[in-house]
């Protein structure tokens, strides 16, 4: 039985070592997919302050690396927000209303560290980085009486935030984000007493709604970078 410990341990040292030492004289990853999930929140007209009525929040991810500071990335991310419902005269009651959201955005990536592998032709380079992102998104919502997801709604938004990148592995990592999602609407509650309620939305972007996911993801990078002459060795 102690043999067979010490074998794991052996195995477990050379998965920690080996991709570091082939990262020495390979070319960075271009590619990336990555899975996120965490919780999510809604600001707006039933609901005044962030991570009110927090819910479950949950995404997917594809990120195209143009250079070691700058990065594209497409997402798809699912929420459910929530808030107390009110009467037509504003009083808020007891119950609660409920409505699933679909997002899928386009954002810009800036680290603030040159991000990847170790290299020992670039000694700059950072396991981690600290980042921000910004783009555009449409989101897809709507519910009814009941609570049942209708998906009738569509509106555009503008998605950005901050975020933390670590490389523990040659082609795999971590990702934390804070991201903030601004609609260009004021409907997301899909209640006609909270929807547009100071009849403002369309020109006043200050009274929009706004959502927001605090996620933590995996990633795992494909598709190297080819070698800038065939005899370089990295």
């Amino acid at each position: 039985m102690k043999n067979y410990k010490y074998i794991v341990v052996l195995i477990v040292a050379a998965l920690l070592f080996v991709p570091k030492a082939q990262a020495q004289n390979e070319q960075p990853y271009l590619c990336e997919l990555g899975l996120q999930g965490g919780c999510g929140y809604y600001v707006g007209d039933a609901a005044p302050h962030i991570f009110m009525n927090v819910r479950e929040a949950y995404g997917i991810h594809f990120r195209y690396k143009f250079t070691k500071r700058w990065a594209l990335q497409v997402k798809a991310s699912g929420q459910r927000i929530t808030g107390n419902n009110f009467t037509m005269d504003g009083q808020c009651l007891d119950t609660k209303w409920v409505n699933q959201m679909v997002n899928v955005d386009i954002m810009a990536e800036f680290n603030f560290f040159r991000f990847g592998s170790a290299n020992k032709y670039d000694k700059h380079i950072r396991p981690y980085t600290p980042y921000i992102f910004l783009g555009i998104g449409a989101g897809i919502y709507g519910n009814d009486a009941n609570n049942r997801p209708t998906f009738g709604s569509v509106a555009p938004y503008i998605p950005l935030g901050i975020g933390f990148k670590w490389k523990f592995y040659d082609c795999v990592g971590l990702n934390i984000a804070w991201q903030h999602n601004i609609y260009m609407a004021d409907n997301l509650e899909g209640r006609p007493e909270l929807d547009n309620k100071y009849q403002m939305n369309g020109w006043n972007w200050m009274n929009c709604d706004l959502t927001g996911m605090l996620t933590v993801g995996i990633v795992f990078e494909f598709a190297r970078a080819p070698k800038p002459c065939r005899i370089c060795n990295w």
